[in-house]
């Protein structure tokens, strides 16, 4: 299996931002994650980890607005007259839900327009970290697409809360919707979302859309982040209509249920018929993961990867969450397994 991965990342790193205390949840989101999933693949004789092809800018401008793209590229030198610490990350004064404003003079003002929450600390690496992380899911969408085989991008940061022009929850670039998008050209593209967090800004992005079906199946938002969208009557709207769908899922939800409710996702992938599919993988529904309380197994991880490989689907497998570091590779490689076996 082709598993795309750039050192890039490694930068997106980040001391405690200010005002913030030492527990810090942006902190479970590091570079270690990647290191622990390195450790495991390179253990196997399936995985080919090489490095990601450059689509330029076209694709990642299909999916997020330019002023966004601007801002986030140029954000933490703008930062850079609040402070002269090096590695200072920033976070916004007070985010901002949907303010009439487009221009600001305060570049923290600017950041609570394009910030949804303060889970997204911006340093001077971050813009190429995020792009490196869009070209590791394109990557995999081409190959999985052109050889009809399954690939892994090793998508850091991940992407799945980020919007058009919004970024929250650790994302900056979605990257499993600007890999749909590039697909799109050529069939029909289903996303399965089983991170433990609902696919917001994926949903976002697609909510409109028949062509690219969306899955999510997640915590319930009524008491988990993102609290604002993941709900089961969220299906759609104007000519998406009926082609988004929910699975919110009670606390400390195990294998079994798991199970259940993703054999009932897999059937709308199924009636959709697509040509192809991208998973939005994440790992932090793994019992005792500091940011989840949901109790799925590594074999359950194992089982899952069974029954979406059995869809004999060309898919991309592009990484999202999955914060017990120790664990973490273990799980993916236990994931990953049945498409190669």
């Amino acid at each position: 299996m082709k598993i795309f991965y750039s050192d890039v990342h490694k930068s997106h790193s980040f001391g405690l931002p200010k005002l913030r205390p030492a527990d810090y949840d942006a902190q479970f989101e590091v570079p270690q994650r990647v290191d622990s999933i390195l450790s495991c693949l390179n253990t196997t004789d399936w995985a080919e980890i090489v490095p990601p092809h450059d689509f330029g800018m076209e694709p990642i401008l299909q999916i997020h607005t330019t002023r966004y793209l601007d801002y986030l590229k140029h954000a933490y030198e703008d930062w850079k007259v609040y402070s002269d610490e090096e590695n200072m990350a920033f976070i916004p004064y007070t985010p901002g839900f949907n303010p009439k404003a487009t221009t600001f003079d305060n570049i923290p003002d600017q950041d609570g327009f394009f910030m949804t929450d303060m889970y997204v600390p911006v340093n001077k690496y971050t813009y190429i970290s995020a792009i490196t992380s869009a070209q590791c899911a394109l990557s995999a969408a081409q190959v999985s697409a052109a050889r009809k085989c399954p690939a892994f991008a090793i998508s850091r940061p991940p992407g799945h809360h980020s919007g058009p022009e919004i970024c929250g929850g650790f994302c900056y670039l979605n990257n499993a919707p600007i890999a749909a998008q590039w697909l799109s050209r050529l069939g029909k593209v289903a996303i399965l979302d089983i991170d433990y967090h609902a696919g917001n800004g994926t949903q976002a992005i697609f909510y409109e859309r028949s062509d690219v079906l969306t899955i999510s199946l997640h915590a319930d938002p009524a008491w988990e982040y993102p609290s604002y969208a993941g709900y089961a009557h969220e299906t759609g709207s104007g000519p998406g209509k009926g082609f988004h769908h929910n699975f919110p899922l009670p606390h400390q939800t195990g294998d079994d249920l798991y199970q259940q409710i993703l054999d009932r996702a897999l059937e709308f992938v199924d009636k959709f018929s697509p040509d192809f599919l991208i998973v939005s993988a994440g790992f932090d529904t793994y019992t005792g993961d500091p940011l989840g309380d949901f109790r799925v197994t590594r074999n359950g991880f194992s089982s899952f990867g069974k029954k979406i490989s059995d869809l004999h689907l060309p898919t991309a497998l592009v990484l999202e969450g999955g914060y017990k570091i120790d664990e973490l590779g273990e799980n993916v490689v236990a994931f990953l397994q049945p498409f190669v076996s």
